[in-house]
């Protein structure tokens, strides 16, 4: 028994006199058919009861130890087969998927995070037009970067993917392995194995929120990330990475929802341990930190015209969010002069809801400049700016 909290345990069995375990050690087994009677001493009971309890803690949360019945051997290999028949037959159709060259699929990478696929779609080839190579990026002005992705949001992660074209280009060559991926600025553990795996075949697996959800299904048990990272490099095809790991991600997306998950659909629901459990977790979610609270506020800005120019102003360079961006001129309460809004609109920015009016009147502020709209678009425009042009049919 000493062993045991190291131990895998094979099966559990309860019967109204004793408890059957069967447990193996390094691929071995030990105490196959051991027995703990009720008749033992309670001392002895609880000792039991304590190790075995510790045995089932450590399947769930030790990265060396965990194990479930899907992982062995046999039930891997029809996982994988099953899971990329499904992704070959049901792959959803994206201009990045089929796609080999690293630059490309680092762009969809980067795109993707934190906004959504219909939304990048089109985003996507129209960055990919203005700057096709990782050579015209680096080259690029940082203005022209963020112009082409305004829209998008968060834009530290256009200013990263210019930052890291310019680490690759000098050295002729694209970084090959992800571990020297996760060497470029902005790039993190999750996009360094998604381009190396995808793009250089490398083996190594990716965790995102739909992998990770998809192994805590399947297991039967909340699962701690470094823990996911082991499980999902272990469930991996080696000779297939690229394929299986957008599977995977596939899975998560469009069957292994996270409120609903569609498991009549599932193509790996026969090795799940949740099997279709009608949206019902079987295992117990892990508290989350309560959601900030959403602030409500008003933006006012001015739209001033003339000679088919518009007014606008850069954000300041030190400024906490979006420097460097161009805006209408804003305006304070005082300027209104009674004046009425010729649009509203609602914009959120980060954990703020805004109500935006914009009133229309001449150049009021010094650090504004006059802009010729067929020049606008080539300008990094905020997200509000250019939704309130587009609005106001001025793009």
């Amino acid at each position: 028994m000493q062993a045991l909290n190291s131990a895998i345990i094979r099966s559990l069995t309860f019967s109204n006199d004793q408890i059957g375990f069967s447990a193996g050690w390094d691929g071995g087994a030990f105490g196959t058919d051991t027995r703990i009677y009720h008749g033992e001493p309670e001392a002895r009971r609880r000792q039991v009861n304590h190790r075995l309890s510790g045995a089932w803690r450590e399947l769930s949360y030790n990265p060396e130890t965990m194990q479930s019945a899907f992982l062995d051997a046999e039930l891997r290999t029809q996982f994988r087969r099953k899971l990329l028949r499904w992704f070959e037959r049901e792959k959803r159709s994206l201009p990045w998927r089929g796609e080999s060259d690293p630059y490309r699929i680092l762009v969809s990478e980067i795109m993707l995070q934190q906004t959504r696929v219909a939304v990048v779609t089109e985003r996507y080839k129209k960055f990919l037009r203005q700057f096709p190579t990782v050579s015209r990026l680096a080259r690029a002005s940082e203005s022209s970067v963020l112009a082409a992705w305004s829209g998008l949001g968060y834009y530290r992660r256009a200013r990263n993917l210019h930052t890291a074209a310019k680490h690759i280009h000098p050295n002729s060559g694209f970084p090959s392995s992800a571990a020297e991926l996760a060497q470029l600025p902005g790039i993190g553990r999750y996009t360094a194995a998604a381009v190396a795996s995808i793009a250089f075949c490398e083996p190594v697996a990716v965790v995102d929120g739909n992998v990770k959800r998809v192994i805590q299904r399947l297991t039967g048990k909340q699962v701690r990330d470094d823990a996911c990272w082991k499980l999902a490099q272990e469930l991996l095809e080696a000779r297939r990475p690229g394929d299986f790991n957008q599977a995977m991600m596939e899975l998560g997306a469009t069957i292994c929802l996270p409120g609903m998950p569609v498991c009549g659909r599932c193509p790996v629901a026969g090795l799940c341990q949740f099997r279709g459990a009608e949206g019902r977790s079987i295992f117990v979610p892990q508290a989350r930190a309560p959601a900030p609270q959403r602030k409500k506020g008003i933006l006012r800005y001015l739209l001033a015209r003339r000679n088919g120019s518009v007014l606008l102003r850069e954000r300041s360079a030190d400024a906490s969010l979006m420097p460097g961006m161009w805006e209408l001129p804003p305006l304070e309460r005082h300027d209104l002069n009674k004046r009425r809004p010729i649009l509203r609109l609602r914009h959120s920015i980060t954990t703020t809801d805004y109500s935006v009016l914009i009133f229309e009147g001449g150049a009021r502020n010094s650090r504004a400049v006059w802009t010729p709209l067929r020049a606008v678009n080539r300008l990094p425009l905020t997200g509000l700016a250019r939704k309130a042009l587009h609005r106001l049919q001025l793009l």
